[in-house]
């Protein structure tokens, strides 16, 4: 069963690219006590993912904070060192925190999850945006498989 507004954010255990080589962040320390923007997506340089996902989280990450965000988190099914390299390639910078879901286990537990088996990409995250305000999904976007629609930051922003 998918999340829903309402829902509380299952704990999982995920990872993020550290100076020292991967590191893993549990999802309580990403969401308890903030208002965070979260943005799947099916893997790190991918066409669409690359020009216009992260991209527009990205050129969008200070209106966001204005409008009370506290925290811009990318993730995917992909490793550490996978996100790492993609958020250098995309000078992510400080704006987005890049977090890895390398197993999947996010993406399951919340039913983002899809199989992408017959296009050679195994269990994949669903594209879509949560607004999360202390583990808590306040609103939620999946777009349709194959389209860029309702998860962008600028959806968001309008939202907001």
């Amino acid at each position: 069963m998918t999340i829903s507004t309402g829902d509380k954010i299952p704990a999982v255990d995920l990872s993020i690219l550290t100076q020292d080589g991967p590191g893993g962040i549990a999802t309580d320390e990403i969401f308890s006590g903030k208002k965070v923007a979260i943005f799947g997506l099916p893997g790190a340089f991918t066409r669409t993912c690359s020009a216009r996902h992260l991209p527009g989280y990205v050129d969008n990450a200070d209106a966001l904070k204005a409008k009370g965000i506290d925290t811009i988190v990318c993730i995917a099914v992909n490793d550490a060192f996978v996100m790492g390299a993609w958020g250098k390639a995309q000078n992510v910078g400080d704006k987005v925190m890049m977090v890895a879901d390398g197993s999947a286990k996010f993406a399951k537990a919340t039913g983002l999850d899809i199989d992408m088996s017959a296009k050679g990409f195994g269990v994949r995250c669903q594209r879509f945006s949560m607004v999360v305000n202390d583990g808590t999904v306040e609103s939620l976007h999946i777009d349709e498989p194959g389209t860029f629609e309702t998860t962008s930051a600028e959806v968001m922003l309008g939202e907001l």
